[in-house]
């Protein structure tokens, strides 16, 4: 009898990991003020939580200004967006830019350049993943750009990027 308690005291702490991985993970969607009607009008939610995971709907550069006005304010918006839902920009971990004023790899590099420039201002080390894409058109009509983002809420405080700058020829 005494050799079955400490069996059963094992059996139980490993039970309980195993119902905790069956829970559902939280889903929590966000909208900030002044932006309620693309959730309720829309239908679509400006900022999803999943656990940990913090996913940013399309955010268009749009607005006044030049284009690295209008790209600055649309990182300005992520921040305010990521902050909705408890993330920052450190903890990107990946972004997808639709770009619509190129019209061919050449034109797509000369405007990815200048979004380079403002996107170090925003990440200036540990970059996320990034896709860029080139499109005809974006709701938003006078956005040359839209953005879209994914973070995981704290992956950001301890970063780690092993990777060795490249050969100089």
């Amino acid at each position: 009898m005494k050799s079955v308690i400490p069996l059963l005291l094992c059996l139980s702490v490993l039970a309980v990991p195993a119902s905790a991985q069956d829970a559902a993970p939280t889903r929590e969607h966000f909208a900030a003020p002044g932006e309620e009607a693309d959730y309720h009008q829309w239908h679509y939610s400006p900022v999803v939580k999943v656990g940990d995971m913090v996913i940013v709907s399309g955010i268009p550069a749009g607005g006044e200004g030049s284009y690295e006005d209008k790209i600055r304010r649309m990182f300005e918006v992520l921040k305010t967006r990521l902050a909705l839902a408890g993330a920052d920009l450190s903890d990107v971990v990946e972004l997808t830019s639709y770009h619509r004023q190129p019209t061919g790899t050449a034109a797509f590099q000369q405007e990815f350049a200048r979004f380079l420039r403002v996107h170090r201002e925003f990440f200036p080390s540990h970059y996320p993943a990034w896709s860029a894409v080139g499109t005809t058109a974006l709701l938003n009509e006078s956005a040359p750009v839209e953005l879209r983002a994914v973070a995981v809420i704290g992956s950001g405080r301890a970063p780690k990027a092993a990777i060795p700058l490249p050969a100089t020829p």
